[in-house]
């Protein structure tokens, strides 16, 4: 009986350990997300104003929280700009299409929801400046600015892409100076611009979007007007592309998701816009979205019936079937440019054709003189007609 009462005490324990052991992951998994839900606010600006001024103890601890700590940009940043601005109550300048003018002008250091390392932290009366990989100005060593030279020609020893900018930089602004802060509270003044948490890029961009936008991406729904980008969030990458052209010669890629017994989907993407989105559902009809829902301008995403009120409806467009236009009749074949009106037949039409006998040849070997007349043929000639011959009882 002790025997038996010491195994079912050490299975009892064996057990309560592993299902503890189980539910460690799915409790670690929860974590992340409710300690993101509960982060504080950043403080106020009126809060800051009341606090001293940074001490030069509290400015080594702040540039060893965020220095060289890898984040994720929530806004696009052009390449070599350093005038992105942020103030204590979230205000951002310049405006998110003015960056992403900048970006198509500049080139982009950073994308919605991309990784970057913060390279540079320089603190200031009455800003903090921030510097993502490697900044907007490409720091030179000493060796670049020494040159070699063989028989009087001189050649640097700097290489010309290693001068490029690879990053961006921005400035938190305050008003009168830098206060006192912790690093949490640092970070919440710069999570506008930076995330620190550890959220993936998608779950970034996704917080970007609108909510109707975000909801479909959450569901894994393609909408017509979305940009590759919230495609692959929305879908991932599909397993097939196709590129064809349409009936007007306008090229276009399309993207296949699933496969038959499944639902295949069919979503059409001319340069970076979703156009038509195409549902092929087993045992039912084909579904087919042409109808614009999201609009993206200057890289700021909206709602297109947002932007539709107080406006003209836009014309529908058109289906596929629509599209292909209607079977015309075939035209002869010509070497006339189109426009060009033909001639009229009857100014180059030749003279009218005649029955004029065609002139005899002389026969070879008669020196050009005519053959006598053959007896036969004036016999034929100058025989008299029935008419004219004379009746039988009279002969």
């Amino acid at each position: 009986m002790a025997r038996n009462a010491i195994r079912l005490f050490v299975l009892a324990v064996c057990f309560g350990n592993f299902a503890l052991a189980q539910a460690a992951p799915a409790a670690q998994q929860d974590q992340p997300a409710q300690a993101s839900e509960q982060q504080p606010a950043p403080p106020s600006p009126q809060d800051l104003e009341k606090r001293p001024k940074l001490t030069g103890k509290t400015r080594v601890e702040l540039i060893g929280t965020i220095s060289s700590e890898f984040v994720r940009v929530r806004k696009a940043l052009p390449l070599g700009f350093k005038a992105v601005t942020l103030a204590t109550d979230g205000k951002i300048e310049p405006s998110d299409g003015h960056l992403h003018q900048l970006a198509i002008t500049n080139g982009i250091a950073a994308k919605v929801g991309d990784r970057v390392q913060i390279t540079n932290v320089v603190f200031k009366d009455k800003a903090i400046y921030v510097e993502i990989n490697g900044g907007p100005k490409r720091k030179s060593k000493w060796y670049d600015h020494v040159s070699v030279g063989v028989g009087g020609a001189m050649s640097s020893t700097a290489d010309s892409n290693q001068t490029k900018a690879t990053g961006a930089g921005l400035t938190l602004e305050f008003k009168g100076h830098v206060p006192e802060m912790t690093g949490g509270e640092l970070k919440q003044l710069l999570s506008p611009l930076l995330d620190f948490s550890l959220k993936t890029a998608g779950e970034i961009y996704a917080e970007t979007l609108p909510p109707k936008i975000k909801q479909a991406v959450k569901n894994h729904e393609v909408l017509v007007g979305m940009n590759r980008d919230m495609v692959i969030l929305a879908k991932d990458r599909p397993g097939q592309k196709i590129r064809e052209k349409d009936a007007q010669g306008k090229e276009y890629e399309e993207w296949i998701y699933g496969a038959v017994p499944q639902d295949v989907i069919f979503v059409r993407l001319v340069g970076d816009e979703v156009t038509q989105v195409k549902i092929m559902k087993m045992g039912a009809a084909p579904v087919l979205k042409t109808e614009k829902e999201v609009q993206v301008n200057d890289g700021v995403v909206s709602l297109a019936s947002v932007n539709a009120q107080g406006k003209n409806p836009a014309p529908p467009v058109p289906t596929v079937e629509e599209s292909v236009p209607a079977e015309q009749p075939r035209k002869r074949p010509t070497l006339r440019r189109e426009g060009e009106v033909e001639d009229d037949p009857a100014v180059f039409a030749g003279p009218p054709a005649t029955n004029s006998q065609r002139k005899e040849e002389p026969q070879w070997g008669t020196d050009n003189k005519q053959p006598p007349p053959n007896p036969t043929d004036q016999t034929d000639q100058q025989s008299p007609t029935p008419s004219q011959r004379p009746p039988l009882d009279r002969l």
